[in-house]
């Protein structure tokens, strides 16, 4: 038996320490762990409660351990995990039509992250515009301080260099513009452009939605030049926005849209959805990927879908944003010295730091996850905030009463810092 390795290793104690010995540092993760959940309920290692307003960054958009979907994913775990690509199964033909149904997509694609999905994406837009116009036609634009996945080449897309440095040579053929500058967009999208992609609130650029009119023009842009739009909803999508999908209320329809994140509520899968036309363009053996559309991702995910798109649920994702807001406007208004105006679409909302506290927005989500509640940031200067979309009002009010118990506590420790006396 391998030295390595014993019986006990399942049992084996781990802790945070354990992270920085035996994984690749990609993360800084927090120093507690989480090992149990429910709904927005959390508990660490040392019994700790916390609420979750992360939702794993968007992703388990009906809280944690959901009867629903432990159900449908144990009745799908005794029956068929897998199988080759050279098969189908019924969970992934039933969610692929129910995808199609909900939106304005005729076909789908499966795959098992945002970042795939985004990589099908864009692998379709050049290959629909060298069929159809020839290989001039290959330009890829996105926008600044986007974020569209960490492959190479969707890591490239994004508009944010910190994430491809040392990363070089990129792929070529990709330019940026500003976000929700208009002009920027006309000008850039000329006939060599073969797609688009856009997020229709930036989620990792800082909880920015996009405008109506900028969206509408870039639609009109593509349509004059033959560019495909592509959006990316994977974290605004599956009803984060109080839509099903983001485009659904900004009187935009896209050519191509990427889903992931909520779509499975945290089991893995991601989705291309396009039309006929466009599908067209990827043959038998284009592209593919051995888990995509996975029998339990597509169970999860359908049941997922099911759950969300209703109008009474969608309808009060709508009313906890209304409460959410107000709560945030509020604290903005009561710390003006700590943070700025509150941002955002649906349950996936921005609060900036003011400017005295520029680049330290961490400091106040480590101080509200002392306190009990877990946030996110967007950016060195922005507190995100992205609940469970079954997030309650008295949940929503807890969250309220540790952030201003949190900004006390930041406001303090800055006073203390300031007040004491400098080191010789």
């Amino acid at each position: 038996m391998n030295a390595k390795l014993d019986s006990a290793v399942t049992t084996r104690p781990v802790t945070r320490a354990t992270f920085d010995e035996v994984l690749v540092p990609t993360y800084a993760p927090a120093a507690m762990v989480p090992v149990r959940a429910a709904g927005l309920d959390l508990w660490d290692q040392a019994g700790k409660h916390y609420l979750d307003f992360t939702a794993g960054i968007a992703v388990t958009s009906l809280g944690h351990a959901h009867p629903l979907l432990v159900d449908a994913l144990t009745r799908q775990i005794n029956t068929l995990w897998h199988l080759g690509n050279g098969y189908t199964n019924e969970p992934v033909l039933r969610l692929a039509t129910a995808l199609t149904e909900a939106t304005f997509a005729d076909r789908a694609f499966f795959c098992n992250s945002g970042a795939e999905a985004n990589e099908a994406a864009l692998k379709l837009a050049r290959k629909y515009a060298h069929t159809k116009f020839g290989p001039h036609k290959s330009r890829i634009i996105s926008c600044l301080s986007s974020f569209h996945g960490r492959t190479l080449f969707t890591v490239s897309v994004g508009g944010q260099p910190k994430y491809t440095e040392g990363f070089e040579p990129l792929p070529q053929e990709i330019n940026h513009i500003p976000y929700n500058d208009i002009d920027a967009a006309i000008a850039a999208i000329t006939d060599d452009v073969a797609a688009v992609i856009v997020e229709p609130i930036q989620g990792e650029g800082g909880v920015i939605p996009g405008r109506a009119d900028y969206l509408q023009a870039l639609r009109k842009r593509c349509d004059e030049t033959g560019a495909l739009l592509v959006f990316d909803e994977v974290q605004s999508g599956v009803g984060r926005s109080g839509t099903l999908y983001a485009y659904m209320q900004l009187g935009v329809t896209p050519d191509i849209l990427t889903t992931a994140k909520a779509l499975g509520n945290g089991y893995p899968i991601g989705a291309m959805l396009t039309t006929d036309a466009i599908a067209a363009h990827f043959g038998v053996g284009s592209h593919g990927t051995t888990y995509g559309g996975n029998p339990l991702a597509a169970t999860v995910a359908l049941s997922v879908i099911e759950t969300i798109n209703t109008p009474a649920f969608l309808e009060r994702v709508k009313q906890a944003t209304s409460r959410l807001m107000g709560h945030l406007g509020k604290l903005g208004d009561d710390y003006p010295q700590l943070f700025g105006k509150v941002r955002g679409m649906g349950l996936l909302i921005g609060l900036p730091v003011a400017a005295a506290f520029k680049g330290r927005a961490k400091d106040f989500t480590k101080a509200a996850e002392g306190l009990g509640l877990m946030l996110l940031i967007a950016g060195p200067d922005v507190i995100r905030l992205a609940p469970a979309l079954i997030v309650t009002d008295a949940q929503l009010d807890e969250a309220d009463r540790i952030m201003r118990a949190a900004a006390e506590q930041v406001i303090a420790a800055d006073h203390a810092a300031a007040a004491a006396p400098a080191v010789a």
